[in-house]
């Protein structure tokens, strides 16, 4: 009988996977007496982070040492949910498919939900960044929009997501358009949006990278629309309300139902909608029968707008306070002999840069090869600084 060691399971894809995988990792430190298995973070630990049992467990690819110290000596397991037969069958979910494959198990099981534990610095940074934007917004009411997953693309001017999980262009702005006359519309994506200019009713695009960070500002909205990406898995953790619309996946493997805080649009299904098998399969024939399965009509558009509204309530004016947050001098002299001068505060890995909170993304002046260069000159700045 082969010897029973330790593990290293090593978690790869997005931060949705990863904070699917919580729970299973959970019941596996509390059943499996491996006092000391490691989970190495090819995606980045970001949402093990602050964990309060899997933190310690927790290491990124680059830990100095990580195979000396603590591979080398372990079993090395490379959990791959898409590829167990409950998932590709729709009979589990994604956290469950974690879970049978990390403890063992011959079915699914009930799981609690995943967690995400926010530091009080994140948690307030987060509250502070939705008050700037719903005073500046005039809004009293915020709703965090995903449009897209990690598969969509820029190609020239058009954005596209081959594999179908997130929103149709014309289809997510059609519906902004109608909710930012009522909320204070805040789009967490990395690509710019065409979203028509409107003076009155502006949306903002914090340009800001950090998931942590996106997750405190979840956490203070009033509520999410997303796709099938990392966003609904925040929400759930954080126990927010979410409205999900699904295409080429299958609810039951990747967003949460029977939770009377998430309501579930799948217009996959009413687009004879295919399984596509993720990570074990290469064909393309699957993807190109799914090729319209996000695409919805006036009346699904319709349909999501009505369930955000169900959870937002009426909007309104801004009726709140918006407190700016007052940088302090901090004095680096433990022997305080110096002459009284403003002393620069490091950047917090998690301030905001205030001025990035709201952006225009309508066409400005100029031939759209001239913006494009202009956008492409910006970003070269910015990777300077």
């Amino acid at each position: 009988m082969k010897k029973s060691r330790s593990k290293a399971f090593f978690i790869n894809g997005g931060a949705g996977r990863v904070i699917s995988s919580i729970p299973a990792f959970e019941k596996y430190a509390e059943d499996s007496g491996d006092k000391d298995f490691i989970i190495v973070c090819e995606g980045g630990m970001d949402f093990y982070r602050g964990h309060s049992v899997l933190q310690k467990h927790a290491y990124e690819v680059w830990h100095k040492g990580l195979f000396e110290q603590h591979i080398r000596d372990k079993d090395v397991v490379s959990p791959e949910p898409y590829r167990i037969n409950e998932y590709f069958n729709q009979k589990c979910s994604l956290a469950q498919a974690f879970d049978i494959e990390i403890n063992g198990l011959e079915e699914p099981r009930e799981l609690p939900d995943p967690t995400i534990t926010l530091n009080k610095s994140e948690t307030v940074t987060g509250y502070q960044a939705l008050q700037e934007i719903k005073s500046q917004l005039n809004k009293d009411k915020s709703i965090i929009v995903q449009p897209f997953g990690r598969s969509v693309q820029q190609m020239g001017e058009y954005l596209i997501d081959s594999t179908s999980r997130s929103f149709e262009v014309g289809n997510i702005i059609s519906i902004i358009e109608q909710l930012r006359k009522k909320y204070a519309v805040v789009i967490m994506a990395e690509l710019q949006l065409p979203i028509p200019e409107n003076n009155d009713h502006p949306v903002a695009l914090p340009r800001e990278p950090d998931l942590r960070m996106w997750a405190s500002m979840i956490n203070s909205a009033d509520h999410f629309l997303g796709c099938d990406s990392v966003g609904q898995h925040i929400a759930k953790a954080l126990d927010k309300t979410a409205t999900v619309v699904i295409g080429s996946t299958v609810p039951i493997n990747i967003t949460y139902l029977n939770d009377n805080k998430f309501d579930i649009i799948d217009v996959g299904t009413e687009n004879g909608r295919n399984y596509s098998p993720i990570r074990m399969s290469m064909d393309d024939e699957l993807d190109r029968q799914n090729d319209a399965a996000m695409e919805m009509n006036k009346e699904q558009e319709r349909l999501v707008v009505d369930s955000c509204i169900k959870f937002l309530g009426e909007g309104g004016k801004f009726q709140g306070e918006f407190t700016p947050t007052q940088q302090q001098n901090v004095c680096n002299n433990p022997d305080h002999n110096h002459n009284i001068e403003q002393v620069p505060q490091p950047r917090d890995k998690y301030n905001f840069n205030m001025d990035n909170l709201l952006a225009d993304t309508s066409p400005k002046d100029g031939s759209r090869k001239e913006r494009r260069a202009a956008e492409r000159a910006e970003r070269k700045e910015q990777k300077k600084l």
